[in-house]
């Protein structure tokens, strides 16, 4: 056999064994799981020809209804090849798992807003008409029950109380303020009117006196208000105005000096007339004693050119370094002022990206881009009382809880969040501490104040608690809805 021809019969063969391993895949096989299972026993026949499946049961129509006559037989199953199936394959058929069907798509759950629970006691305060401050204060019971409150009134620093009604008492508070303490029993669906009044202070200096209402034990608020004492402005005394302030002497001393202006104007308007006039005449030089004028006339002569006087130029350079030295001085003169104008100590407030930084003092009400917020009191612990809370950090060894009874009311028409790392504490010094969650949190008798958004137009009055070091309280308060909300400033006495 020659070469060539042995050498192509091995390629032949060597290609058909490649073609048969390459066609075993495709052959039918049973699935990993009935191969894996046992066999089904000989006590569960395959069904076949001769064993005829049960039929399905139908159900029976009602008594008295007609029965179907008109639906033909079923036919009898017949023997062929569909009959008859490997069972293996059957098994495998039947013991296949179906694949879980997709979750439905749903939408993520949304937080609910968070609305201020009723309160059962609530707090008016007013101010009257009288020459020293005096304040009236009304605490309603809307409960059906009776209730034992503690109401705190904080006066301005450095008032002083001439009447307090009602069986309060003026007892020292934080720095040099002071507070007006009463504790009442509250009847079911009644309501209690106190009332102070203050010695005079300096014409035309507000006093703000805010009022909370607290439980028996003082440590959680009801309600709060607050109301601001103005002295009543004293009628302005009608003067009549001096005889050059008077509309008809004004217009007159007007009249007079368009008149002079006009006169003023004509008479020189008519000397600048003649003087081009006599210009002229000369300019022609007809004379009575030139005779030869009409007979031999003159040659005209040319007019000789005049040139513009110009100023010199030790003039026009004197005048632009005055110029520039007037505008280099004016520059410098200005950014030194607006340097020196500039806060160092000022915490960047008012230069956020929505609205303006507020400040104002405890008791007055001052808003934001979405709240309404208004301190009401600030009381704070002694050094080394601030223990560890649940789940919370460590406190300082010298540290202490300043507590701070807050009134946040919603100004939008939407929803809004607040963030307890946002609100803040100013110690002496620039330092600052953000609200402690967990101690907040047990203040709040377990309810989270910051996990919900406030909704649409509600008020609540909470306390926000801040764990401070050393033996110096807070100097300010930082209160702001969002990150890039300009938020106020409290100052505390």
């Amino acid at each position: 056999m020659p070469a060539s021809t042995r050498h192509h019969r091995a390629l032949a063969v060597f290609v058909h064994c490649l073609g048969i391993l390459a066609a075993v895949p495709a052959l039918p096989t049973a699935a990993p799981e009935a191969a894996a299972a046992p066999r089904p026993p000989a006590a569960t026949p395959q069904p076949t020809a001769s064993a005829p499946r049960p039929p399905a049961a139908t159900p029976r129509p009602p008594v008295g209804a007609p029965r179907p006559t008109d639906v033909p037989p079923s036919p009898p199953a017949t023997v062929g090849p569909a009959a008859t199936r490997p069972p293996v394959a059957m098994a495998a058929r039947v013991t296949e798992p179906t694949p879980p069907s997709a979750p439905p798509a749903m939408a993520p759950p949304t937080r609910a807003p968070a609305s201020a629970p009723p309160q059962p006691v609530t707090v008016t305060v007013a101010t009257e008409s009288s020459p020293a401050p005096r304040y009236r204060i009304q605490v309603r019971n809307v409960s059906g029950s009776t209730l034992d409150t503690t109401v705190r009134q904080e006066l301005p620093p450095g008032s002083t109380t001439t009447a307090i009604s009602g069986g309060g008492r003026s007892t020292p508070a934080s720095g040099s303020a002071t507070e007006v303490t009463w504790r009442l029993r509250l009847p079911a669906h009644s309501t209690t009117t106190l009332g102070t009044a203050l010695a005079a202070t300096a014409p035309g200096q507000p006093l703000t006196a805010p009022t909370c209402a607290f439980t028996s034990d003082g440590s959680r608020p009801y309600d709060c208000a607050t109301a601001t004492w103005q002295a009543a402005a004293p009628a302005a005394e009608v003067t009549e105005a001096p005889a050059w302030r008077r509309y008809p002497v004004l217009l007159a001393g007007l009249a007079v000096l368009l008149l002079i202006s006009a006169a003023v104007f004509w008479v020189w308007r008519r000397r600048r007339r003649g003087r081009r006039v006599t210009a002229a005449a000369l300019a022609t030089g007809g004379g009575a004693e030139d005779g030869r004028g009409t007979i031999y006339p003159r040659p005209a002569a040319p007019s000789p050119v005049r040139r513009r006087r110009t100023p010199p130029v030790w003039m026009l350079v004197g005048a632009a370094v005055v110029v520039l030295a007037g505008v280099v001085g004016t520059a410098g003169w200005t950014a030194t002022r607006q340097v020196a104008a500039i806060d160092t100590q000022k915490q960047p407030t008012s230069g956020a990206w929505m609205g303006t930084g507020v400040t104002g003092s405890l008791g007055v009400p001052l808003r934001e881009s979405a709240f309404e917020f208004t301190v009401y009191r600030m009381t704070c612990g002694a050094p080394g009382t601030a223990g560890k809370t649940d789940g919370g950090p460590a406190a300082p060894v010298n540290g202490r809880r300043c507590e701070a009874t807050v009134g946040v009311r919603n100004v939008t028409a939407d929803h809004q969040l607040w963030h307890s790392e946002l609100q803040r504490a100013y110690l002496p010094g620039g330092r600052w501490v953000s609200t402690d969650e967990s101690a907040t949190r047990m203040a709040n008798l377990g309810r989270d104040v910051f996990a919900n958004p406030m909704a649409a137009g509600t008020r609540m009055v909470l306390p926000l608690v801040f764990t401070v070091d050393g033996r110096d309280p807070p100097e300010q308060l930082e209160l702001r809805s969002g990150v890039f909300s300009a938020g106020v400033r409290v100052h505390m006495p």
